[in-house]
């Protein structure tokens, strides 16, 4: 077999793999689209669900999902730009930097049940938080800072060292190059990352079944107070997001339109994920093509 026959054997194979994952997922989207965006509407998307009779929707565990999001990346985003920022420009090959690569890779590999049975004894007992969105958001903070860490590296190290080197030699200092030059130049794949990081929050439920709950109090979305218990900004109530309730509803099965409530739900879930897979995709190009001129 000569190189040019290989070539194409090889080539086809590639293909093949990248087709069949192709197929599969769009089996799959398509699948749970059909059997549940029949059942998405208005009062679907706003509603709180309904334990007696049928007619219930998705209101406060959509509005939880997107609070818990905004928690966790306001944790997740500055830390890990940090600790970015600091492994591709400050660190040194030594022995700290390889702990704190192997400890980052740890954690970026680790199980999210791992991670909530670590945040129910860190943040639900030890703290005496209780299932809360703060506990809940820290969990997450936990799965998703070795990625973002990862992203800030990976997009500082793509930026030209021509660029610093100008800035350098234009008589500015290594964090002034940092701020003005090298984050500005990675911003594209900064913002990329951190929508891609959102999604998967957006979507976790295992780590979530322990440390934010598996149910919401009655919501009143006229109190602002975040002490008051009804609240829906209270951040030390238990709260019950999109993902979990697709598993307990699917799993409890106590209310009427189960089917219809499960279905729906995963719908909306899997647009939600698009939606930030493909915003993030948009949104950096958009942003790329503007710093580039091109």
């Amino acid at each position: 077999m000569n190189s040019r026959i290989a070539d194409r054997i090889a080539t086809l194979v590639f293909w093949a793999g990248a087709l069949l994952v192709i197929v599969i997922l769009g089996a799959m989207i398509v699948y749970i689209l059909y059997h549940g965006g029949k059942y998405i509407s208005w009062d679907f998307l706003i509603k709180p669900p309904q334990v007696v009779r049928a007619g219930g929707g998705i209101g406060p565990q959509i509005f939880n999902s997107f609070y818990l999001l905004f928690l966790s990346m306001v944790v997740t985003v500055p830390v890990g730009m940090l600790g970015g920022i600091y492994l591709a420009e400050y660190a040194r090959n030594n022995k700290l930097t390889e702990a704190i690569r192997l400890s980052i890779e740890t954690l970026n590999s680790l199980p999210s049940i791992v991670v909530g049975l670590f945040g129910l004894l860190a943040f639900v007992n030890m703290t005496g938080w209780g299932y809360s969105l703060i506990s809940g958001a820290l969990a997450l903070t936990v799965i998703n800072l070795p990625l973002m860490v990862r992203i800030t590296e990976e997009s500082i190290h793509g930026v030209p060292d021509s660029l610093r080197e100008a800035s350098l030699a234009l008589g500015a200092n290594h964090w002034q190059t940092i701020c003005r030059v090298v984050l500005p130049s990675a911003f594209p794949g900064l913002v990329s990352g951190a929508i891609i990081t959102s999604g998967r929050v957006f979507g976790e439920a295992a780590a979530l079944l322990f440390t934010a709950g598996m149910s919401s109090p009655a919501l009143d979305f006229t109190q602002w107070n975040i002490f008051n218990p009804a609240s829906p900004l209270n951040p030390f109530r238990p709260a019950e997001t999109l993902a979990v309730h697709i598993w307990k509803v699917n799993t409890e099965g106590l209310i009427p339109d189960l089917r219809r409530v499960a279905d729906g739900s995963a719908a909306v879930l899997i647009l939600v994920v698009l939606g930030f897979n493909l915003a993030a995709r948009w949104l950096g190009r958009k942003i790329y093509r503007q710093m580039t001129a091109t």
